[in-house]
């Protein structure tokens, strides 16, 4: 929970009044905060919403806070439907480096 403790000091809550609107302890905080124990996926879910970031960010796995919107495939145009099928052709490894770059330039982006 990296980024737990950023977020909720940066809406100016305190520990309580964070587990007053997620329905837990104060000290299930603290523990989130300090590594002590991990929140359940469920929790994970609450708490990303409601900070309006995607969870890996949350969790330290990512330095983007950018969620991203699930997309119909229907939805998409013909460059967006053109990137998702060379995308789908990459290799693991492949598409880990791609989504690190992605990450890398939307944190930049919002930086600006």
């Amino acid at each position: 929970m990296n980024n737990l403790k950023s977020l909720r000091l940066a809406k100016g809550l305190s520990q309580q009044a964070l587990a007053k609107k997620f329905g837990c302890s104060q000290q299930s905080i603290y523990k989130y905060e300090n590594h002590i124990t991990e929140p359940d996926f469920n929790m994970l879910k609450t708490m990303a919403d409601f900070f309006d970031v995607s969870v890996d960010y949350l969790i330290g796995y990512s330095s983007c806070a950018h969620k991203i919107e699930e997309i119909e495939e229907t939805a998409l145009n013909e460059n967006e439907l053109l990137l998702l099928r060379k995308y789908r052709s990459l290799s693991p490894s492949s598409k880990k480096i791609l989504q690190q770059l992605m990450d890398e330039w939307l944190y930049n982006l919002s930086e600006t």
